[in-house]
Formats: C-alpha cells, structure tokens, sequence
C-alpha cells in the first residue's frame, strides 16, 4: 500500500517538476509563435481554460486507461478541435502529456524485464531522429494543412483501431539477419501460463523503416506514437505483446523528448497549459486503473473509438473553414 502511494506521489512529483522546468516558455512563447489564440493573462475570465483543462483531461485520462490508448492520441484532436488554443501550444502540450506517462512507466517496465533495450534502441534512433523532421516541419506548416493532415491521421487511428488485431506471442519461425546481428531477442516469464517464453522477431528492416513514418507523424502532430508502435513491434516484427507495448512505452520516453525539445525551443509550450493537463491525466490514470477491474472493455472500446472519429471529423472540419470551405 505504501508502495503504491509513493509511486504515485513520484508520478505527480515528476509531472509537476517537468511543467515547473518548462516556465520559461511563457516569456518565450510572445517572441515567437503569435499568441492571439491564448487567453490573455490579463483577462479577467483567464484562470477558467486551465480549471477546464484541468476537469477535461481528468477524463481523458481515465477514458485513456480504460480503452488502452495513450494520452496524447486524445490529448491533440480533443483540445485542438474545442479549446481556443493555437494548435502548435496543444501540439507541444500534448507531447509533454505522452512523455511524462512513458516517463513514469518506463524504470518499472524495465525493471520488469519487459520493455527491451535491445528492440528499443535502434527503433528510437529512427523514430526520435523523424520526429525532430516532424516537428520542424509541423511548425513551419500553415496551421489549417496541420490541422487537415491531424483530421486525417486521426480518422487513419480509427480505422487501425477497427480493424487491427493482437497476437499474444506471434510465430516466428527464424530470427533475420539484422535482427541476430543486433540480438534482438529476450526471455520473459508469463505469470498466466506459469512459463518463460523466449522470443525474437523477424521482418527487421520493414520494421525499422515503417518507423520512419511513425516518428515523423509523433513529431509533427504530437500525438505520442503508442497507437502505431505496438501493432509494428507485434504484428509486423513478430514481438510478443507485452514485449511490444512495454518498449512502446520507453520508446515514448525518447521519440517524444526529442520533437518536445522542438517545440521548447519555438516557444510553443507554455505552464497554463502543461499543468493542469499533466496534473489532470494524471490524477485521471489512477482512477482508471481502478476502474479498469470492473469496466466493460468493449462499451470502453467503442466509446474511444466514437471520440476519435469525432474529434477526427472536427480537425478536418476546423482546417477546411480556415479555407473557406464548409464541411457541414
């Protein structure tokens, strides 16, 4: 008991030390990215978008655990597509949510023998490399193509979700070349069948090169990358699932460090929004775990999916009348 509430105490401590280190970013914020769709601090009515955020990303990240996506995949569409925030401010906000979850993941992960330094390594040199391109690019990009190329990455996230499946331990009849070179491969104990499973993958180089794409779409619309990581490491590389989603969930620590220092550095992450949304997911994650033993997983299922295709159908919506365009 006492276990759990100092991990959790670390959590927030975490969470709240990375919003406090970021508080430079206000002043910088003014110099570079115009600020006309911020709350001015001198607006009387400025303290309720943080108590809002605070409220909304407390279920978001209930909802988070209970359907088994990250925060950040949420975090974007949803406060881009209704919140009067300017969408690069939710972009970097919303990396800081992913990497402060994947940092407070990541040592038990490890620990645990799950998450594999060895798969982990060369897929985070690709990825956190891309996702510097993307958010360099993402930054440089009017603001309504981002928020198209988001509608459609999202409607993309609900069509995976739809269709993709999970493999618990995935056949792979022989390790390829790449993947004996680097030794890529492990054993863990399954508790449920009370035996250790050895495991390698297969299908390295379309792997590595699949990430790519992944790093650079986490990068330019700063979502995290839990979403397309687990079903490459698992179904793609051959991974075991719980190898799959743990060296996800580190790999999140460094692809997401990467583009978030991008968007540090444009000004483009600022206190009033990181803290009541880290705070928020946060607090939102511990009651989801509890809930998590009693909630129906496919009502849960379907409700993520149901608000992503909203969300989804909002972003293309936004970037279609900043054209001129009507989609309704």
């Amino acid at each position: 008991m006492q276990g759990n509430i100092r991990e959790k105490v670390g959590v927030l401590f975490v969470s709240l030390m990375c919003a406090i280190m970021l508080s430079p970013a206000w002043a910088l914020a003014s110099e570079v990215v115009t600020m006309d769709q911020i709350p001015a601090a001198g607006d009387p009515g400025w303290w309720k978008w943080p108590v809002i955020l605070l409220f909304v990303t407390f279920v978001m990240g209930i909802i988070a655990v209970l359907g088994g996506v990250g925060g950040g995949v949420l975090f974007v569409p949803i406060i881009g597509g209704f919140f009067p925030f300017h969408l690069d401010f939710v972009r970097g906000a919303g990396l800081l949510v992913a990497l402060c979850g994947a940092l407070a993941a990541g040592p038990g992960l490890l620990k645990a023998n799950l998450a594999s330094l060895r798969l982990a390594m060369p897929v985070a040199l690709i990825a956190s490399t891309m996702a510097i391109v993307g958010a360099m690019v993402g930054l440089a990009l009017p603001t309504h193509i981002v928020q198209l190329a988001l509608g459609g990455t999202i409607l993309g996230i609900v069509a995976i979700m739809l269709t993709a499946k999970k493999s618990t331990v995935p056949h792979v009849p022989q390790a390829d070349a790449l993947s004996t070179a680097l030794r890529i491969t492990g054993v863990f104990y399954e508790p449920t069948t009370k035996e250790e499973i050895n495991w390698k993958v297969h299908r390295t180089i379309p792997g590595l090169l699949t990430f790519i794409i992944i790093g650079f779409m986490a990068g330019m619309f700063g979502l995290g990358a839990g979403w397309a990581n687990v079903p490459v490491l698992n179904l793609m590389m051959g991974a075991p699932l719980k190898i799959s989603v743990a060296t996800s969930k580190f790999l999140l620590s460094i692809t997401d460090t990467s583009a978030a220092w991008i968007y540090f550095n444009k000004g483009c992450v600022i206190p009033m929004m990181v803290v009541p949304s880290l705070i928020g997911i946060m607090l939102g994650s511990f009651v989801g775990v509890r809930l998590l033993k009693v909630a129906k997983p496919t009502f849960i299922r379907w409700m993520v999916i149901a608000i992503l295709l909203f969300a989804g159908l909002k972003a293309v919506q936004k970037g279609l009348s900043t054209m001129g365009v009507s989609l309704f």
